[in-house]
């Protein structure tokens, strides 16, 4: 039986471009090569598409060619330039291996909509919805899930630092990792932070700090068909959990480990899979997403955000969650790449 063709988009040019190379690198160690035959498309951080060999460190130096992914379906792939003629690669599915802006947003999914090519994860409306973190509230609001009490800000706006109760964290509205996000303690340093979050969104989001802990849990599947994770629960040493941040993210964080499976009561943990799965399908994920929670003392589990295409390195939340409960990523994947071509979890 032939080899279904997969393409692997991965690096971009949000400030994830570094993690999303490193996603990459797993997932093709973990790709079933007998079964499926990948074509890695790196993507620069100036945006240039780039077909490769694979997506090791030095990836942008190797024997790359240009390549767009066409919208025309009836191409169903990509356009090569070889000696100066495009050549047609058709590709059965896709894995967009993308964090951040422009990959986890829904904007790689509208190309790969209009291309007609299957791809795992969510589609353009929810990882357009689970990007900016105030509609996801929103949503999650009117199912009935906890949310933190948030403000935004947008363009030039400004909010009075004395209508807040301190502290506060105040983030890009839409991004996928830490930075940008800083914890104000004071009226008088929430300008300063405005500023800071707004160097990576035109939209910011203020949020009322939440006190409990910080737990995870990953998730697998559509619509009522889910595969849950273990739970983990991030133990901090000292200030706040920061996502991508770290100079070597490999040799561990200055100031949190993630505890899988979490170390927290079994009803309490039936509790974050449940609030978990509910705000999946609230927010009408499929494939693929981590669902990232406060559980406070009371017992109250508290939405805090969505990650709809969520890391895949070796110290990635996701992966070691999923490993926890019995699956291994080379599993994960091929029933990620089912989900995408089936609808379907095997």
């Amino acid at each position: 039986m032939a080899r279904l063709k997969v393409g692997i988009v991965f690096g971009g040019s949000s400030e994830e471009h570094a993690v999303s190379v490193k996603s990459a690198q797993e997932v093709a160690r973990n790709l079933d090569t007998e079964k499926y035959q990948p074509f890695f498309v790196g993507i620069t951080k100036d945006g240039a598409w780039r077909l490769c060999d694979g997506p090791g460190q030095d990836w942008e130096n190797g024997d790359c060619r240009p390549v767009v992914l066409s919208p025309d379906r009836s191409v169903h792939g990509l356009l090569v330039l070889e000696q100066g003629r495009y050549q047609s690669v058709r590709l059965d599915v896709v894995i967009p291996v993308l964090h951040g802006t422009l990959g986890e947003d829904g904007a790689t999914q509208g190309l790969l909509e209009l291309s007609g090519i299957p791809y795992v994860g969510c589609d353009v409306q929810s990882s357009a919805l689970c990007m900016d973190k105030s509609l996801a509230y929103v949503v999650a609001r009117s199912a009935g899930i906890a949310t933190p009490d948030f403000w935004t800000v947008t363009g030039d706006e400004t909010i009075d630092p004395g209508r807040l109760t301190y502290p506060v964290f105040v983030k890009p509205a839409r991004s996928g990792s830490s930075f940008g996000v800083s914890k104000v303690c004071r009226p008088e340093d929430l300008a300063t932070a405005v500023e800071s979050a707004r160097r990576y969104d035109t939209k910011v989001l203020i949020e009322a700090a939440v006190v409990g802990s910080e737990v995870g849990c990953a998730i697998l599947g559509n619509d009522l068909d889910l595969i849950v994770g273990e739970v983990d629960r991030i133990a901090l040493s000292h200030g706040f959990f920061r996502i991508h941040q770290e100079e070597q993210p490999e040799n561990g964080s200055e100031n949190s480990t993630p505890v899988v499976p979490a170390d927290i009561p079994t009803e309490k943990r039936s509790l974050v899979q449940e609030t978990a799965k509910a705000v999946y399908r609230a927010l009408g994920c499929r494939g693929l997403s981590r669902v990232d929670m406060f559980l406070k003392e009371d017992g109250e589990v508290v939405l805090n955000e969505v990650n709809t295409l969520p890391g895949m390195t070796s110290y990635s939340r996701y992966p070691r969650m999923m490993a926890a409960a019995g699956l291994p990523l080379s599993e994960v994947i091929d029933r990620t790449l089912s989900l995408a071509l089936t609808g379907k979890l095997r």
